[in-house]
């Protein structure tokens, strides 16, 4: 049959050619086109690369989402000296948890006193309890929770330096992300009369209870603000009037010869393993260094920020004496 046929001359119906077509090269037209690139590993459904950006994506949400929870949940300070501490020192709290059948003693004793001098609810709780309370922490029988701090806007602290009555004075830190030295430098800051810290977003600690403990109160009265970017913040303040000043142990200007002290200021710490930012120095009209004896490499931030505050006081008194 026409078509069918395997004898010599048959004849083979139209478009059932197996072979070459004419103009085409033997190929379809789509088979010419070009597919592009290959694409990255990482982009390829299914490629072990893939997987694992994927997976890493997934942790750091994660992780975001933590923070963000750890941010606005209370926090529970476990063990005994340390919950007397912060209830000395006025931290405020919501709640002292005390587990049934403890061993009492005088940590136990004033941290109840204290509790109900100053209206917290004292809560017995089984100590299966408390350890869930805790995370697992060793708390001796003892947890007091911590709300979380309400930061200030940095536009606050302006306006606190401005209606103050006196020159304005806030203090800014740039990487310090060690909780006892942020609250050390509250209490130098509210000794020498500053009106503010300004905390950034990033690599910072924050008004954690030990912070508070280490404050010895005076966070209490201290307004703490949160930048967004602390560059942009310290050149918006700049822009006010107020001129800047940080802490850089290669500086030529050594503390002793701030004469900038009398004016409007902010005086920037920077962490004790790296110092200032790059962008935070660029940002300051002037660093200054503290002078110390030979094989000393460096102060804590706290330290450092003590000793700069306590200089911009005195020329302050003696300015306010002439």
């Amino acid at each position: 049959m026409a078509g069918n046929s395997q004898r010599r001359g048959a004849m083979r119906k139209a478009g059932t050619k197996k072979g070459a077509v004419k103009g085409t090269g033997g190929q379809k037209s789509k088979g010419l086109e070009g597919k592009g690139p290959t694409p990255k590993a990482t982009a390829r459904p299914g490629h072990p690369a893939a997987r694992k950006a994927t997976a890493a994506a997934n942790r750091a949400e994660t992780q975001r989402r933590q923070q963000k929870k750890a941010a606005t949940a209370p926090e529970t300070v476990a063990g005994r000296n340390p919950v007397v501490e912060c209830l000395r020192a006025g931290v405020p709290a919501t709640a002292l948890y005390v587990a049934l059948g403890i061993d009492t003693d005088e940590r136990v004793v004033e941290s109840v006193r204290l509790a109900g001098d100053r209206g917290i609810s004292v809560l017995e709780v089984a100590r299966g309890e408390l350890d869930r309370i805790t995370g697992g922490a060793m708390h001796q029988g003892l947890g007091l929770q911590v709300p979380p701090y309400e930061y200030a806007h940095p536009d606050e602290l302006l306006d606190a330096a401005e209606q103050s009555g006196q020159q304005p004075l806030l203090v800014a830190l740039d990487g310090v992300t060690d909780p006892r030295n942020l609250g050390a430098v509250i209490r130098s800051a509210a000794a020498f009369g500053a009106q503010g810290v300004l905390l950034p977003q990033r690599r910072s600690a924050g008004m954690t209870a030990v912070a508070w403990r280490t404050s010895a109160g005076t966070a209490a009265r201290m307004p703490i603000a949160i930048a967004t970017n602390l560059t942009r913040t310290l050149k918006e303040w700049a822009e006010q009037g107020l001129m800047i000043v940080g802490l850089d142990a290669d500086a030529d200007i050594v503390v002793d010869d701030l004469e900038l002290a009398t004016g409007p200021l902010i005086v920037v710490v920077g962490s004790e393993g790296r110092g200032l930012s790059r962008l935070v120095r660029e940002t300051c009209d002037q660093t200054v260094s503290i002078p110390m004896s030979a094989g000393v490499e460096s102060l804590n931030a706290s330290v450092a920020a003590g000793v700069v505050l306590a200089e911009v006081a005195r020329r302050r008194r003696i300015a306010g004496r002439v």
